[in-house]
């Protein structure tokens, strides 16, 4: 770092999870300023850059055995004490195999040494070893040596109480028990024509399934006491995850969806997204806002609460207005709540747009868009003819 340079901008990460984000962890150790490029621009990176990506994750996978590392992102890239093969789960191993294609039987040399590749296995003098991030994704029971290995899940009932269950175990599991668990408790989350409700109702379990592969992917582990919930009430299901974006992402760009990719767990990312239990690097993040949009249904939203990054997905469009503060719902006329609900579903809207949902002349229209903006509901954003209004994130 003799040249003194104060800032550097990256493209994407490394696609090798054993060295992603290394390099960028050291220049920010050194005090060196990194920042990513926007996501749209990654999105160009990787589609240009394919098949030199492919043979890079190739060639790390056929490589030899892992090469220590000066960097360390997380205590869980090392073994956890008297944690032994045996605390592994050969049904999720075998799942692991079956996904990635691998042809070496679970529990031989071969299939061992390629979990040493990915991150999942440490080779000791003693023989194979699981890494901290191998017993979260794989462990029999990981919650024993990491309490906050886990998912917690709570249905607030209208009755006033709660239908409570936890998903523990291997943490590979948990996504799909998850959905399973909400698919069976709530029957029919959306009142609307059969047909409707059903695509409706795909993409919230869409929605929520990616949601919480980002929880258990990007959460911060090192906050012990803070674990992956899974929240969920009348009108919307929260998802909880320990930790704050991971510098440089900003929770202004998450709170957008347009945060650049970056792993703060890279083994873990790999394993779900190898396993098809998360979407393309970059593409998971991007899309649920544009699938929430195409299904009729209120943008998800990113805020914080400390310790948590929580993710807010409504169950109907109505809910998104359920969540305002009694007083600021009740200030809201007929047509105020109508309009409100329409640009909550949009990522921006335009005066003619929103005029031509409301049936309003244009005047009326400005009218009714700044009286929102006066409640604080919607902001503006650019200017002239390119003016559009987007919720205000709170």
């Amino acid at each position: 770092m003799l040249a003194r340079i104060k800032e550097v901008w990256v493209g994407i990460e490394d696609p090798d999870p054993t060295v992603d984000r290394k390099g960028i962890k050291y220049l920010q150790d050194m005090g060196v300023m990194v920042s990513m490029f926007d996501r749209d621009l990654q999105d160009i990176i990787r589609a240009e850059n394919k098949e030199f990506i492919a043979q890079a994750l190739e060639r790390a996978a056929s490589a030899g055995e892992q090469k220590p590392q000066d960097i360390t992102l997380s205590s869980l890239e090392e073994t956890l004490r008297e944690v032994q093969m045996d605390d592994l789960s050969t049904a999720a191993l075998e799942a692991y195999r079956t996904a990635v294609q691998i042809t070496d039987a679970v529990g031989s040399v071969a299939f061992q040494s390629h979990l040493v590749r990915s991150g999942i296995l440490l080779r000791q003098s003693e023989g194979f070893v699981p890494t901290g991030f191998g017993y979260i994704l794989f462990g029999k029971d990981p919650e024993t040596a990491l309490p906050q290995a886990r998912l917690l899940g709570t249905i607030f009932l209208p009755d006033g109480t709660q239908d409570i269950r936890n998903f523990e175990g291997p943490q590979v599991f948990a996504p799909d028990e998850a959905l399973q668990w909400l698919r069976d408790k709530l029957l029919n989350p959306i009142d609307r024509s059969h047909a409707q409700r059903r695509e409706v109702n795909a993409v919230l379990y869409e929605l929520v399934r990616e949601g919480i592969v980002n929880a258990l992917v990007h959460r911060d582990y090192n906050i012990a006491g803070g674990k992956c919930q899974l929240r969920v009430t009348p009108d919307k299901i929260e998802i909880l995850s320990p930790g704050s974006p991971i510098p440089p992402i900003t929770l202004e760009q998450m709170q957008s969806f347009r945060a650049p990719m970056l792993s703060r767990n890279p083994v873990l990312h790999s394993v779900f997204a190898r396993m098809n239990l998360a979407e393309e690097r970059g593409i998971g993040l991007a899309s649920m806002q544009k699938r929430a949009e195409e299904a009729g249904l209120p943008l998800p939203r990113y805020t914080w609460n400390d310790p948590y990054l929580v993710l807010t997905l409504y169950r109907s469009i109505a809910a998104a207005t359920h969540d305002l503060s009694s007083q600021l719902a009740d200030s809201l006329d007929e047509e105020e709540r109508r309009g409100f609900e329409f640009i909550v579903s949009k990522s921006s809207v335009g005066r003619m747009e929103y005029a031509q949902y409301m049936e309003f002349d244009a005047r009326k229209a400005q009218r009714s868009l700044k009286r929102l903006i006066d409640l604080g509901l919607i902001q503006v954003q650019g200017a002239g003819p390119a003016t559009r209004y987007v919720l205000t994130i709170s």
